[in-house]
Parts: C-alpha cells; structure tokens; sequence
C-alpha cells in the first residue's frame, strides 16, 4: 500500500478542505490534488509508526468492520440521493470516516473516480473491504441509473447481515463461556487436587471404590502424560484441518454439519437465510441472475448447499427453473422451494426470496434464543452429575476410612 499524506488545503470556493491522500511520493500527492481544483497549504506524510495505533492491532479494530463499511454505505447514498457529485461526496465521507484504513480506502477511490473511474471500477480495487456483493451492485445501480436506491439496498442488507451474525455470536457466547470454566476447573481438580488426595490413600493402604480408581487413574494420566495427551490433541486438530482444506474432506464436514444433532438445523437455517437475502438484494438492485447465483454461492459457506446452488444455475442456463434442482437436492426446506416456484411463475422472484429472508432470520432468533435456554440447564445438569462423581468418589472412601479408625 502507497504511502498516506495528510493535507490541507482549499477548494475553489475558498473552503478549507482537509483530509487523507495515497500516493508514492509527496509530489505525486500534491498533483493528485491539484487535479481535484485544491490549492495545496500544507501536506506531510503520515508516521508508519504512529499509523498502528489500537485501530490496527489485532483484535482492537484494525480490521475494516462489517458496521464500518454499512454505515459509510448509508451516508454515501444519501448524498448522491442529494444529488451531490460522487467525488464531492467521497470527500465528505473522508472527512467523516474514523477508521483510518477505510479512510485511506476512499481516498484512493475518490482520485480514481476523480480520474474518471466508474464506482464500481475503483472499488474493485479494494477487494478486502468490498466484496463482489457490494462491487456487483453498485455496478448494476450505476448502469441502471439507481445508485442511490443500490447503496440503500446494500446498507440494509449489510446491517441484516450484522445482526445475524451478533444474534448467533451473542447466544453462543455464554454457553462457551460456561463450558471453557467448567473445563478449566475440571483440569485443575484433577492436576492438582486429586493428586493430594491419593497420596493420602495409598498411605492408608486401603481398598477403594471402583469409581475412586477411575478417578486416580485420570489424574495419573493427566498428571504424567499431559504432554503427550496435548501433542496429540494438537497433531489430530492439523489433520483435522489438513483434512477439510481437500475438497472431499471439506464435502464430508459440511453434509456432517448439517446432520448434528440441534446445531445441524441452525446452521442451515442460516445459511438459507444468507442465500435467500443475497438473491433478494441482487436481483433486486438488477444484477443479472446467473452472477448472482454465483455470488450466492459462495455466500453460504457450506459445499453441500453451495453444490444444489451450482445445479440451480446450471438449469437456468437452459432456461429451466431455479426451485427443480433445488428440490432435487434435498437440502432446502420445502418452504424455500414453494416461495422460489411462486416467485418465478409471478416474476416476483426478488420480494418472494425477500419474504424468505425475513421468516428465516426470525426462525434463527427463536431457534438461539431457545437453545441458549436449553444448553443452560443441560450445562449446569452435566457439571453437577460431574461434580457428584467426583464428591462421592473422593468423600465416600474418606468417611469410610475415618469411621474403620
């Protein structure tokens, strides 16, 4: 990435413009500008140093945000629905923008469009913040004419996306939470606790329960040979991944995903969601159907479903119907081929796949918000029978042994 400079400097009309430019050198930032009718006061080249602040850490932001790139979506079409110019609309957002790298982003697609780029052209160059869903559109709305309605669509469907994903996120992370501590305990009791506790029987030389040799003999082997038990987990976790980056073992995780038992059906639902928001949203902004099949495709991050997707598209080469294969498949619920059917034969294809959309995102709020309901007393039922185990293995023996003395 070309170098940032910040520059001050004044438009035509004697206001003072200030913002963030990418260039090679200053020079070439400086007639990059001139090229825009600004007149230069002060321009200086940003620190690399002082650039990774938290923003670009790791985990503290430096990622350009889902949230970020919807709410800049938002502004951007009201004011080309303002009939304001693209260029001078770019440089409000500019201005505007508090991320630093999405900052940079618009800088460098202002000049290109300034140098007379299309949108869609200049944001093609920045594949990591914009992806073909959001290239494909705005290409569509600039032919169509429709680029402020397409960028409407697109901050809707961006802030829909957002909420799946939190929803799901949000009613997993307790459950998570719950079972990593009760994990973390469960080790510490058996590396360090139990360990204590059998020195004291083996010094009392008595018989113990079954259930307190099992006991013993876990702590032993978590105790003696951690190292091994975790180079193993470690070994089995990169052939596991190893495994699913092959075509084959990818196929095989995902038809698996979707036959477990609870999250099978989660994750379906949301990924017929995905497929039926992204169809309604292409479609609807005028992007041709076989590109957005493709695109839809890749959107539902499952191989099963991608493959009865490719099929679909394959027939509407021949002219044929979308709900057929998708049928044939098997994957998608009937409920998704009757609407896909009626909206073809009406030609309401987009509103139909729309109305799909909003029933399943509802059917994955309930379905998170009742299994986050129902892992909590499963959770709390699991660690209790653990931690009766263990009481009853370690204080039965105990109280036996005070009575014999």
């Amino acid at each position: 990435m070309a170098p940032l400079f910040d520059y001050k400097a004044y438009d035509r009309g004697g206001k003072i413009q200030k913002g963030t430019i990418e260039a090679e050198t200053q020079k070439a930032a400086r007639l990059k500008l001139k090229k825009q009718d600004l007149i230069v006061t002060q321009i200086q080249e940003q620190d690399p140093t002082k650039q990774r602040s938290s923003k670009d850490i790791p985990f503290l932001g430096g990622r350009i945000g889902v949230k970020d790139i919807s709410l800049m979506t938002r502004q951007l079409a009201s004011l080309v629905k303002a009939n304001i110019p693209l260029v001078e609309s770019l440089s409000a957002l500019v201005e505007q923008t508090e991320s630093p790298k999405l900052k940079g982003i618009l800088s460098q697609v202002r000049q290109d469009v300034n140098e007379g780029s299309s949108l869609a052209k200049a944001l093609r160059q920045h594949p990591k913040a914009f992806d073909n869903i959001f290239i494909n559109m705005v290409e569509a709305g600039e032919t169509s004419g429709t680029l402020s309605l397409v960028l409407m669509r697109l901050a809707d469907f961006k802030e829909a996306q957002l909420r799946l994903r939190n929803k799901v996120i949000s009613g997993m992370t307790y459950p998570a939470l719950m079972m990593a501590v009760a994990v973390l305990l469960l080790i510490i009791i058996f590396t360090f606790v139990i360990p204590k506790l059998t020195k004291i029987f083996e010094s009392m030389n008595k018989p113990v329960p079954l259930t307190t040799e099992v006991l013993i003999f876990i702590s032993g082997t978590l105790t003696e040979y951690w190292y091994l038990i975790l180079t193993g987990t470690l070994v089995l976790f990169w052939l596991f991944k190893k495994r699913i980056a092959t075509p084959e073992g990818r196929l095989k995780w995902d038809r698996f995903k979707l036959k477990v038992a609870i999250f099978g059906p989660l994750i379906r639902m949301v990924a017929v969601t995905r497929f039926a928001s992204t169809m309604s949203t292409l479609l609807g902004s005028g992007v041709p159907i076989i590109t957005s099949m493709n695109i839809a495709r890749n959107i539902v991050d499952n191989t099963v479903l991608a493959k009865a997707i490719e099929a679909a598209r394959e027939n509407i080469t021949e002219g044929q119907s979308i709900a057929e294969p998708l049928r044939r498949s098997g994957e998608f619920p009937p409920l998704v081929i009757h609407m896909i059917a009626i909206g073809e034969k009406t030609g309401e294809l987009p509103q139909m796949l729309q109305n799909v959309a909003h029933t399943y995102e509802e059917q994955v709020n309930a379905r998170v918000e009742s299994m986050t309901a129902l892992l909590e007393p499963i959770m709390i039922v699991g660690m209790g029978g653990v931690v009766g185990f263990i009481v009853m293995s370690i204080f039965v023996p105990l109280l036996e042994i005070s009575n014999i003395n």
